[in-house]
């Protein structure tokens, strides 16, 4: 069974910054895309960003460029969100997910092209 495990979330202040981690437990993860999305409250998901199998290349939704950046750390089968000056409009809970696609460099925002998605992680942010 693969299963992203999300971490890192928590309260911080407006300004402040967190690293979200995703690990992959069942299985590496290595040959497909990974993808964050979030979800505020009374609101629908959305896609965050992704990143390439290979980790060259990333993508990211125009509400967060300049200050989210995805990496990845094959070695620990782990994608991390690094999150910077952030807003009260990034709360919500942050979700994880492999794209079902395996060795695709074809970056997707649509949910429908990941699967093995995690619990998510609560991100709140005070002013």
């Amino acid at each position: 069974q693969v299963t992203p495990v999300e971490s890192g979330g928590g309260l911080v202040q407006v300004g402040g910054s967190l690293r979200l981690a995703c690990t992959v437990r069942g299985r590496s993860s290595s040959s497909n895309a990974m993808g964050w999305f979030r979800q505020a409250p009374g609101k629908e998901r959305e896609f965050v960003g992704a990143i390439t199998w290979t980790g060259r290349g990333t993508i990211y939704a125009d509400s967060v460029k300049g200050r989210f950046t995805i990496s990845r750390e094959y070695a620990a089968n782990t994608m991390y969100l690094e999150i910077n000056s952030l807003k009260p409009e990034d709360t919500a809970v942050y979700y994880c997910a492999e794209d079902r696609r395996r060795y695709n460099s074809n970056l997707a925002t649509e949910e429908g092209l990941y699967a093995f998605w995690g619990q998510g992680t609560q991100v709140t942010v005070s002013s």
